[in-house]
């Protein structure tokens, strides 16, 4: 069996029920992403407005939407599986990083973390980085045994920054 990655190898330890692991770890890391989500979002303690927060949550909502735009609803999976239907995008953000909603949603919720005091709040946007990273193992191991050129694509682009070869190379 190949394996892509630490989180692959993890759950596929010779066992017959692997699959079993990989969703049930795919619907834990989902679990840990909305908890996360809603501890920042979560009324409290205000720190107040700032020109920086509301720019991060204006250029999150923005990638967020250029991204519905190019990879519909319907293509993707809040689950880190990938559709049987499912069509690899390299257009529009995806130029430029291979996983720009979670991009996005870090963007927004990090101004929105901003916008408080609470420490506790930044503890919980680290958590949902690395679920988000998790999640993206587990994705482009799927991505790769579906899409051979993933690889590759995989090798020139960001994960969730876009590279500085990537922009120089995109824009000729």
């Amino acid at each position: 069996m190949l394996h892509c990655n630490p989180v692959e190898r993890l759950v596929t330890i010779d066992s017959d029920d692997s699959p079993h692991w990989r969703i049930r770890l795919g619907i834990a890391l989902v679990a840990l992403q909305f908890a996360s989500i809603a501890a920042i979002a979560w009324p409290g303690s205000g720190g107040g407005w700032s020109w920086s927060g509301a720019a991060l949550i204006l250029a999150g909502a923005l990638l967020g939407l250029w991204t519905l735009s190019v990879n519909r609803p319907g293509n993707f999976n809040i689950r880190p599986e990938i559709k049987p239907s499912g069509k690899l995008v390299l257009t529009g953000p995806y130029r430029y990083v291979r996983h720009p909603m979670y991009s996005a949603l870090l963007l927004l919720i990090s101004g929105i973390a901003s916008f408080h005091t609470d420490r506790w709040r930044w503890l919980a946007l680290a958590v949902l980085a690395a679920a988000l990273f998790a999640k993206t193992l587990l994705e482009e191991c799927a991505l790769k045994l579906k899409f051979p050129e993933y690889a590759d694509y995989s090798r020139g682009v960001g994960r969730f920054i876009p590279r500085l070869s990537s922009l120089v190379a995109r824009q000729r």
